[in-house]
């Protein structure tokens, strides 16, 4: 028998059977306008004079995110108007229902917050190649004009924002301060925290397992980038980064893999479909639950990594404390922002049916990363380190929200991220602004200091902050507010946090980790509480820190964060109500 050949008119008339997705543009105006800015600060690194790019990226990406979260008020309050629970958009793959925007919201203002700490450029300065290096008597290096001279600790110099200008060049190398004076600096940070942010906004959004898996890659990718900019500790920025990146792909991998295993089992990457085939099969009416718990599984330990869960946390402590503190910030509230919203969406929407099947398993996670966050927070002598640690306690206590499995569970997750995205942003803000004394390292390629920093690097030993409530009360009043909203101190919005979750798990019999959770609370207040007393009872070091006045975008953004968590704390029922309405997914 003779083979038929393909003609070109039988493709083309097949082509043309497809029907194309209809894409539904003002419900996707959120993520379309991230994206579009985001394009468009590339073409600006690429065509834009250097001396312009730095006020023209802030002002580009500030209005991308501002004009965005008004898209999603306004998507949210149609939404309400409808009366309805959400719609679908592109066939389905994205979907808009009430967490989707909650969490777009929310992941919006903390961009804002970002990019507006990424623009500081008030904490570091470097020096001309005239200075010289003397050898201090305390054994750190000071600047001076010549030999025998005193060290001044002015800031005078060049300002400079905390990303290196020069990825390539040793850190305080020649190279690197001739790109500094030559106008170098990074502002392709903003378009890759743009596409990030893009990615974060769709990643809680998917309404399939195939679209959700590139949205995970899109906010990835540039993040294992951000983490290896710092200008000061290059080293530890860059194996941070590599680190983020080998793990991470790692994580992706399972990810894609359990997408595979749930395909096979139920012949569908839509999360609804798979909802109603895992249902039919838990029934016993058809098909069979084997390969959809095992692609769950796998999805899990893709998520769980995102989000730092214990035993998936090894990367938190180190990549926390390698990138630079804005993208730290960053990181730490947005990513788990995003992370949840996948994981809620994930085991509501698709995997309820097996609820009793992957309960026990969170519960192990829950309690081992609650617990096991908390002990090895105890032992950090690095307040960077110990924040990391911080946030793996604080993601056993957020995944009590989603062992609650009903919509007071889901209720209780949006509220705690939301306080703990402001906490923690404030945290590590505020970190950023306490440096060492004014010390200097920098080449001796001509017996100079060319390239040194003028302003100390960040003093992040929790031993250096010893007395610095007492000299700087403000910055010390501060941040123990945010360490007090950490260990749910009533009066601030971690109390009323933590009480949310317990409540919701409690009520879905899960008593057992309530009592779990209140011990670990209780570990972690330890640790909050000795960095309080070191600020406020303990002696001044000789070599003490001190606090540099950042701009009026950085002081902004603090004092926001602060007010945020003082109010929730206070006034928390608005908040409450508001995600008490987003607490149920399409």
């Amino acid at each position: 028998m003779a083979a038929h050949v393909t003609t070109t008119h039988e493709i083309t008339a097949a082509l043309a059977a497809i029907t194309p997705p209809h894409v539904e543009y003002s419900l996707l105006s959120p993520m379309l306008i991230v994206f579009g800015v985001g394009v468009i600060g590339v073409l600006v690194e690429a065509f834009a004079p250097r001396a312009g790019r730095w006020r023209a990226q802030l002002m580009l990406s500030t209005a991308g995110l501002v004009a965005a979260l008004i898209a999603v008020i306004v998507l949210a309050v149609h939404l309400t108007d409808d009366g309805g629970q959400g719609r679908t958009a592109v066939s389905g793959a994205v979907v808009l229902d009430r967490p989707a925007l909650f969490l777009q919201g929310l992941l919006l203002v903390i961009s804002v917050l970002a990019v507006a700490f990424m623009a500081e450029r008030g904490l570091e300065r470097v020096v001309a190649p005239s200075t010289r290096l003397v050898k201090h008597p305390a054994g750190r290096r000071r600047v001076s004009d010549g030999p025998g001279a005193a060290a001044q600790a002015t800031l005078t110099g060049d300002r400079a924002d905390m990303f290196t200008p020069s990825g390539a060049s040793t850190p305080n190398s020649d190279d690197e301060f001739d790109a500094t004076r030559a106008g170098g600096v990074t502002t392709e940070v903003f378009p890759l925290t743009l596409l990030a942010v893009g990615g974060m906004m769709l990643f809680v959004a998917c309404g399939d397992l195939l679209t959700m898996f590139i949205a995970l890659e899109v906010f990835s990718l540039p993040l294992y980038l951000l983490c290896a900019l710092a200008r000061r500790r290059r080293l530890l920025s860059q194996e941070a980064s590599l680190k983020y990146f080998l793990l991470g792909a790692f994580s992706s991998a399972f990810f894609l893999f359990g997408a595979a295993f749930v395909y096979g089992g139920t012949g569908s990457l839509d999360l609804t479909v798979i909802g109603i085939s895992v249902d039919r099969a838990a029934a016993g009416t058809s098909g069979e639950v084997l390969l959809p718990l095992i692609g769950l599984a796998l999805l899990s330990v893709g998520l769980l990594f995102k989000i730092g869960a214990v035993p998936f946390h090894s990367w938190v402590p180190d990549v926390y404390q390698g990138a630079p503190t804005p993208v730290t910030a960053f990181m730490a509230a947005a990513t788990k922002i995003a992370a949840f919203g996948a994981l809620l969406r994930v085991f509501y929407t698709s995997f309820g049916a097996l609820a009793d099947d992957w309960k026990p398993v969170l519960w192990a996670v829950a309690i081992v990363t609650m617990l096991g966050g908390a002990v090895m927070a105890v032992t950090q002598s690095d307040v960077k380190r110990l924040l990391a640690y911080s946030s793996v306690t604080h993601t056993g206590f957020i995944l009590l929200g989603l062992i609650a499995f009903d919509a007071a569970g889901v209720s209780a997750t949006l509220f705690y991220l939301a306080a703990y995205a402001f906490s923690t942003f404030g945290a590590f803000a505020t970190v950023s602004v306490v440096r060492e004394p004014t010390t200097f390292t920098g080449s001796a390629r001509t017996g100079g200091a060319t390239g040194a920093h003028l302003s100390g690097r960040e003093a992040t030993g929790i031993d250096q902050w010893a007395g610095l409530g007492r000299r700087y009360p403000l910055v010390g009043a501060m941040f123990s507010m945010f360490l007090l909203a950490f260990a749910g101190i009533p009066l601030t919005s971690g109390f009323i946090a933590k009480f949310d979750v317990f409540a919701a798990v409690s009520g879905s019999g899960g008593s057992v980790l309530v009592v779990i959770g209140v011990i670990s609370s209780a570990l972690a207040a330890y640790f909050y509480i000795r960095i309080i007393v070191a600020m406020f009872f303990s002696d001044v070091p000789v070599d003490a820190p001190h606090v540099v006045r950042p701009s009026a975008l950085t002081t902004t953004s603090i004092a926001l964060c602060t007010a945020v968590t003082i109010v929730l704390g206070f006034f928390p029922q608005p908040l409450l109500d508001l995600v008490g309405g987003a607490g149920s997914f399409l």
